[in-house]
């Protein structure tokens, strides 16, 4: 077996209160604060801790876990974005990464020029960008575009270009991190293509997702992060389910840990009864109440928040989003969301999950509750075995018609 990637006893650790630049006026209050900054410095996180692992070449891989398991911080190693602390990541062949919008653009270049800055910046030569280049174009759907600076594009428009170049460096290892989560279906599932076939064609693909319904369809195997750590590895269907198995709580209400992220706190999502009580069994002619709590610590433009629902097989079933209907959440600030959706499910076990974004940025994608659909008292066994997702309301009318009028109609 040959290998594409493998790392051993890979660690990556950050200070706190370090990175980035800081002015002289900065630089001189932290002087001035003596201890307090020594303390400062001297807290560390290890995003990755002792990791091993290998991939194949050609093979699909999906990355789970929590908001903050280092799933980011893996995919950077990997790329060469970030030097390990301790440990070493081998790669064989040409990497093209996706791992935040816009890298590797300039915003006062027009969409063809960035189609060859990136290009390069990937590895690849002028002459093969060129001989690429209707591929690419095509591929993002911005033709019309083309010669417009790229800081009068759309986030979605950015984010196809970016994605396209990425994937059509012809790239023996392809790196794609959560950044899918900012685009619109139709694109997501381009991309899943796209993927796909890259893996079809002996491509390795390391792939971090929340939506394990996209990482299971995809993926033959899957990697389990948690705390920095490599939980677990194998068949993507077995990672996954014990994945969940952590992160989604029955009982009505999940509070989910958002600790990673500066911009929301005291987030809960629950599924409740008529009497607004937390519930995990809803009757299939009752609708479904989702009520999801949370904090915005500061303005954040272009805000929005979906509640998805699975099946037991990891189908989506169901997406809504709040901006789907003109409603605008505008931070800082405490917010209740509720969503109501009408009797529609068959009887079966079903997962809700909550995403919260921005234009250019997945703050949470996450399954968070588990909950049954049972059938109701008088529907015939037999129907409720039936391998359907939806049951909605439906009349039947059957007309017997006579012999004698049939022959009268020929």
């Amino acid at each position: 077996m040959t290998l594409a990637i493998q790392a051993e006893g890979l660690s990556k650790r950050y200070r706190l209160g370090e990175g980035g630049y800081a002015t002289l006026r900065e630089r001189l209050d932290l002087r001035s604060r003596g201890r307090a900054a020594d303390a400062s410095r001297g807290r560390e996180v290890w995003a990755l801790k002792d990791v091993d692992l290998e991939i194949a070449e050609g093979d699909v891989v999906g990355i789970v876990g929590r908001n903050g398991a280092g799933k980011t911080t893996l995919l950077k190693a990997v790329a060469r974005i970030v030097r390990p602390t301790t440990g070493v990541v081998r790669i064989r062949g040409r990497v093209g990464a996706l791992l935040e919008v816009g890298t590797g653009f300039h915003p006062e270049l027009t969409g063809r020029e960035n189609v060859f800055l990136n290009g390069v910046i990937l590895g690849m030569t002028r002459r093969e960008i060129a001989r690429r280049f209707s591929d690419i174009v095509e591929f993002a759907g911005v033709e019309r575009f083309l010669d417009t600076p790229l800081k009068r594009f759309s986030s979605g428009m950015y984010l196809r270009l970016a994605f396209a170049v990425a994937a059509h460096i012809d790239p023996d290892v392809l790196i794609v991190d959560e950044v899918l989560a900012v685009g619109d279906a139709e694109f997501q599932q381009r991309c899943l293509g796209r993927m796909s076939e890259l893996g079809q064609e002996g491509r390795t693909v390391l792939f971090v997702s929340h939506d394990t319904g996209a990482v299971g369809r995809l993926c033959r195997r899957a990697v389990w992060l948690d705390e920095g750590r490599v939980r677990d590895v194998g068949a993507a269907h077995d990672v996954i389910e014990a994945y969940l198995g952590t992160v989604v709580s029955r009982g009505g209400r999940s509070v989910i840990s958002v600790s990673d992220t500066k911009h929301v706190s005291g987030l809960s999502v629950a599924l409740l009864d008529e009497h607004g009580r937390p519930t995990d069994t809803v009757r299939r002619d009752e609708p479904l109440r989702f009520e999801a709590r949370f904090t915005l610590t500061e303005a954040l433009p272009r805000f929005d928040l979906a509640l998805y629902l699975l099946s037991e097989s990891r189908v989506q079933v169901l997406s809504e989003n709040v901006s789907d209907q003109q409603i605008h959440i505008d931070g800082p600030g405490a917010f209740t969301v509720r969503l109501t959706i009408p009797e529609l499910l068959s009887p079966g076990e079903y997962f809700a999950g909550i995403w919260l974004a921005t234009d250019w940025e997945s703050l949470v994608w996450q399954e968070v509750l588990q909950f049954t659909v049972s059938p109701r008292p008088d529907d015939p066994t037999e129907a409720t075995r039936r391998n359907r997702v939806v049951q909605p309301r439906v009349t039947w009318e059957v007309e017997r018609r006579s012999a004698t009028s049939e022959l009268h109609s020929r």
